[in-house]
């Protein structure tokens, strides 16, 4: 079996893609999402420093960028996975390469996606904190004993031994008190600018909504495993599981 897994934000560095660039595939998805999104992105590729690549809104642009148009050079040359996912952003690419949105949509999709959780980490602000060397139950605990009725959730089911939690900013600031307290053994802030996958997204899951009232999504060519879920879907439709995604933890491990 060979799955394709689609990266999300975190992933870019300056330079990325631009050893792609020369191949077609590659080249004719670079230039509709620049198109879609107002950024040149080839150039953002070549000559974007680090601090141009890690802005949020050009990271996710130019990561699924990157993945989507891979995926479509693998595809153009009979290559087919036996399903495909998606790490947080990534699911929306995840879902163009299986044909339930077109490329265009996809980059659509991202900008209502991205614009929305930008003013959501406005409206609230949070934080998120790795946990490395925990289970999933040291970090349940963690964040029922910090929140004092703050948000402060799961985030990240990464890995065995990999975690990440987030939540309001102050509640993440005593977890990692806490932790470091009771000798944990490493402990990574992440340079993010909200809590995602929490409920503090809430916002960005009304806006995709919104969306969805007059999204049509193509039929899926094979299976999407979500990350929300850690599975492939049951009932729930795609536009569901979309906005389920941006207040809900990612279940990689699953």
């Amino acid at each position: 079996m060979t799955v394709w897994m689609l990266p999300g934000q975190g992933a870019q560095k300056p330079g990325m893609g631009a050893d792609l660039l020369e191949l077609p595939q590659v080249a004719q998805t670079f230039g509709l999402a620049s198109d879609v999104l107002g950024v040149d992105l080839a150039d953002l590729s070549r000559n974007g420093s680090a601090e141009d690549v890690s802005r949020p809104f050009n990271a996710q642009a130019l990561t699924m960028a990157v993945s989507v148009g891979t995926g479509r050079f693998l595809q153009a040359n009979g290559l087919v996975p036996s399903a495909v996912l998606g790490f947080s952003l990534g699911q929306i690419g995840a879902l163009a390469l299986a044909g339930v949105l077109s490329d265009e949509q996809a980059f659509q999709l991202l900008r209502v996606r991205a614009t929305a959780m930008a003013a959501a980490c406005e409206q609230v602000p949070g934080g998120m904190l790795a946990l490395l060397g925990a289970n999933a139950q040291d970090a349940e605990n963690l964040c029922a004993e910090c929140a004092e009725g703050e948000v402060l959730l799961p985030a990240n089911y990464n890995c065995p031994g990999q975690l990440v939690i987030g939540g309001e900013a102050a509640s993440v600031a005593r977890a990692g008190e806490l932790a470091r307290a009771s000798g944990a053994r490493r402990l990574v802030p992440l340079r993010v600018s909200g809590a995602f996958h929490t409920p503090l997204m809430q916002p960005a899951a009304e806006a995709l909504h919104e969306r969805f009232k007059t999204q049509r999504f193509g039929a899926m060519r094979f299976p999407v495993i979500f990350n929300c879920l850690g599975d492939v879907r049951g009932e729930q439709s795609v536009a569901q599981l979309l906005e389920q995604q941006v207040v809900s933890p990612v279940r990689m491990e699953d």
